[in-house]
């Protein structure tokens, strides 16, 4: 998918105070921002139709799937500011491996834009990219997790079997593609949640700016050094599964890095933390030596707490040895069972 370049956001920028975003031919107004990290910032903004009462919204026809569309007309827009070659690139991919992905728990990509700018008269042309996504604005589960841990609150055992399902179904999806695809940080703080009366919550994977093709094949020492500086930079330390840390000098490295990283989701939308960045709490050390070494230790849940069949779920996935950890087919199967056995 190529990228739209226009000058129309510097322009309504200097008119509007940046109150306003083009995004193509959707002029969109900025409401609040809703989130910052790196050079990226997330804005909720709201589309600004065109003057005629009877106008539809010319984002309409652009989105396949109308369900995506607002029906208040409000979006997330995430902008990024680029100022080299090689963050331009991994926006583009970004934005390239997005729109290989079509399903309910997974974020779609709506529209998308870069364009060319100037800090300055006289300086150099960097670039600002302009993502637009559904918004949902009842944060993330990583946002949930720190809310309900301060009140000692805890989601029920039928809540978190059915978000982590609902992860299961957007991660099959990736990994059914052609090659697969790993999304490499499933994390809390990469997954939507939104609350529904009387009904388990909406999970929503996002951010597929680490996701790449998952199989990849390591057979020397330097592909094995450039596999783990890939991953330090691309995949979030607590969940960045041992063969990223440590890899040999020949190994085939495939979609199974998720599944380590779900075990530790599933981990923290239990208890509202990561299995190592807990075990670290607990006693101190490396956090490395402790997801090497999968020294998992459980903190005293709900009351009555969990039932030992979901900490044997983690365990199993969480082993160190990616050629014996299960598949996301395996997954499925044994959240289907467990949530037939103890849905209330």
């Amino acid at each position: 998918m190529g990228c739209s370049f226009s000058g129309l956001n510097a322009f309504y920028d200097a008119v509007n105070g940046g109150g306003d975003v083009w995004i193509n031919e959707n002029r969109f107004r900025i409401v609040r921002q809703l989130g910052e990290g790196g050079f990226a910032y997330v804005f909720l903004v709201k589309e600004v139709l065109p003057d005629s009462s009877s106008a539809s919204s010319p984002l309409s026809k652009k989105v396949k799937d109308p369900s995506h569309l607002s029906d208040d007309g409000t979006y997330a827009m995430k902008k990024v500011l680029i100022q080299n070659n090689e963050q331009l690139e991994l926006v583009r991919e970004e934005i390239r491996v997005s729109s290989l992905f079509n399903h309910p728990n997974l974020l779609p990509l709506l529209d998308h834009a870069i364009i060319s700018v100037k800090a300055t008269p006289d300086g150099p042309r960097n670039h600002e990219a302009y993502l637009l996504f559904p918004v949902h604005l009842d944060g993330t589960l990583l946002d949930n997790a720190k809310a309900m841990k301060a009140k000692k609150e805890f989601f029920s055992t039928s809540d978190v079997l059915q978000i982590f399902r609902q992860l299961c179904a957007g991660l099959k999806h990736m990994h059914s593609l052609e090659p697969p695809y790993a999304h490499n940080d499933v994390k809390p703080g990469n997954i939507l949640i939104t609350h529904r009366k009387g009904q388990p919550p909406v999970a929503i994977m996002m951010d597929f700016g680490s996701a790449r093709p998952a199989r990849r094949q390591i057979r020397s020492r330097s592909e094995a050094l450039q596999l783990q500086e890939w991953a330090s930079e691309h995949c979030s330390a607590p969940i960045r599964a041992p063969e990223l840390w440590d890899c040999p000098s020949h190994a085939d490295i495939d979609e199974r890095t998720d599944i380590w990283s779900l075990g530790c989701t599933l981990y923290a939308i239990m208890y509202g933390v990561s299995p190592f960045e807990y075990a670290l709490g607990e006693s101190g050390g490396s956090l490395q030596l402790a997801i090497v070494n999968a020294q998992i230790k459980w903190p005293s849940g709900p009351n009555p707490p969990y039932p030992e069949a979901l900490q044997k779920f983690v365990t199993w996935m969480l082993q160190p040895q990616a050629a014996v950890r299960p598949r996301i087919d395996d997954i499925i199967i044994h959240v289907d069972k467990l949530i037939s056995k103890f849905s209330e």
